[in-house]
């Protein structure tokens, strides 16, 4: 844990203590997508200086958040159980913070892990079936929605509704655009019609 400490026996400041450090909480989001290597952690945060992600990944492993394993002679990282309760915790900020993204800024990057716990944290459980094949540049996501309950992984997904997206999607998630307005921008381009993309900005609705 950091030795910096708010003399507080609260709940919100040992968390704080635990994962308020800058960088702590986006380390911990793409871990909630999957063990990762050193080496991929650096890649999905190009910005967090080496010395940093060092001792974040040393305070979690001595606070019980993470634990290392070794994977084909490569160490990985890997959230436990208690480190993977903060999962509701990412995902409310996410939808929190989704609100307030705006355009995308100079210097910013979207990865797949962030694609994928964008739609985690957007999601909106209902009736609906339906599974996405989402396309951003060369970044490849799917989610399958089963009702109340979302997969979202990297990679293609044989069978599902391509979504491909030329800038960020939040004009229609948040309801300024419709399905028909998107594509007739150009701002995205689908396999399926429309009123797929309506039902896609239902499921993932921010605000």
């Amino acid at each position: 844990m950091t030795t910096k400490t708010y003399g507080q026996y609260c709940g919100v400041a040992r968390a704080l203590e635990l994962v308020g450090e800058r960088w702590a909480l986006l380390i911990v989001r793409d871990l909630l997508v999957g063990p990762k290597r050193y080496t991929d952690l650096r890649a999905g945060l190009p910005k967090i200086p080496t010395n940093v992600l060092a001792t974040r990944l040393k305070e979690f492993e001595e606070a019980g958040l993470v634990e290392r394993r070794l994977e084909a002679r490569a160490v990985v990282y890997e959230l436990t159980s208690y480190g993977a309760d903060l999962e509701p915790v990412v995902l409310a900020l996410g939808a929190w913070g989704a609100r307030s993204l705006g355009e995308l800024r100079p210097g910013e990057i979207i990865t797949p892990d962030i694609l994928v716990m964008a739609l985690r944290s957007t999601f909106r459980p209902g009736k609906e079936r339906a599974k996405y094949e989402l396309r951003f540049g060369e970044i490849v996501i799917h989610a399958i929605v089963d009702r109340d309950e979302l997969t979202v992984e990297t990679g293609p997904l044989e069978n599902a509704t391509v979504v491909e997206a030329f800038a960020p999607i939040g004009p229609l998630l948040t309801g300024a655009i419709d399905g028909a307005e998107a594509l007739r921008t150009g701002l995205m381009k689908t396999g399926g019609t429309a009123e797929d993309l309506d039902r896609f900005a239902r499921l993932f609705r921010i605000g």
